[in-house]
């Protein structure tokens, strides 16, 4: 006599295994053949708009980080100016603090 786990327990996992399995492949061809169609005018509009929009973004990020460059290069060259000239062997240079 054949006891009733060696059935029960293969048809509780493995049905809702198949069922499962079987709708992720539903699932995939649909939105297979939904890609292969070409998208729809309106859709295009949409994405044209979109695209100028980052085109846009991209620029002003580009500009503002120009401005980011020239801050820094204004900073680096005030600073430079500032330091003591050292021309002779007395003058000595702030210490230089370096992460360890």
């Amino acid at each position: 006599m054949v006891s009733p786990e060696i059935v029960i327990i293969p048809a509780v996992f493995g049905i809702p295994a198949v069922v499962i399995l079987a709708r992720m492949a539903f699932k995939h061809t649909e939105k297979m053949a939904s890609l292969a169609q070409p998208p729809a005018p309106a859709q295009m509009a949409s994405i044209d708009d979109r695209l100028a929009r980052v085109e846009q973004a991209v620029e002003a990020i580009a500009i503002e980080m120009e401005r980011v460059g020239e801050g820094q290069r204004f900073l680096t060259k005030v600073l430079a100016e500032r330091m003591p000239a050292l021309t002779d062997g007395s003058a000595s240079r702030p210490p230089t603090i370096t992460p360890h």
